[in-house]
C-alpha cells in the first residue's frame, strides 16, 4: 500500500468492540437483549441506533448523531417501504423533520 491508499482510506470505529465493552462494563443485565446484534459480522448505523435504544430507550443525543450515505439511503428506503411521511419518519429515527426534507432533496 503506497502512501496515497493510505491517505485516502476512511476508517470507521468499532461499533462492535465498543458496544460489547460497554455492555460488559455498564449493563451486564443488558447483554442478553444485545446479543443478536452484537452478533452480526458489522455493525452499521441503524445496528447502532438499536443499541443505544436497548440501553438507554429514552435518551436522544441529536448532537452526537452523523449519517453516511448508505446509511441516509436505507432511512429513506425505510420511509417507502412503511409509507411513512416526513414527520413519522422523523418520529421514528428521532430526527427533524426538516433533516428528512433535505435529504429528499438531495438525493432524490
Amino acid at each position: 500500500m503506497d502512501i496515497k491508499e493510505k491517505k485516502i482510506k476512511k476508517t470507521t470505529p468499532d461499533y462492535k468492540q465498543i458496544y460489547q465493552d460497554l455492555i460488559t462494563m455498564k449493563y451486564p443485565e443488558k447483554l442478553q437483549q444485545c446479543e443478536h446484534i452484537l452478533r452480526k459480522k458489522e455493525l452499521g448505523f441503524l445496528d447502532v441506533l438499536e443499541v443505544n435504544n436497548i440501553l438507554k430507550p429514552n435518551k436522544a443525543d441529536q448532537n452526537l448523531k452523523s449519517y453516511d450515505k448508505s446509511t441516509i439511503l436505507k432511512i429513506l428506503d425505510y420511509q417507502k417501504k412503511y409509507n411513512l411521511n416526513n414527520t413519522e419518519l422523523a418520529i421514528k429515527f428521532k430526527m427533524s423533520r426538516n433533516t428528512v426534507g433535505k435529504w429528499k432533496k438531495i438525493f432524490f
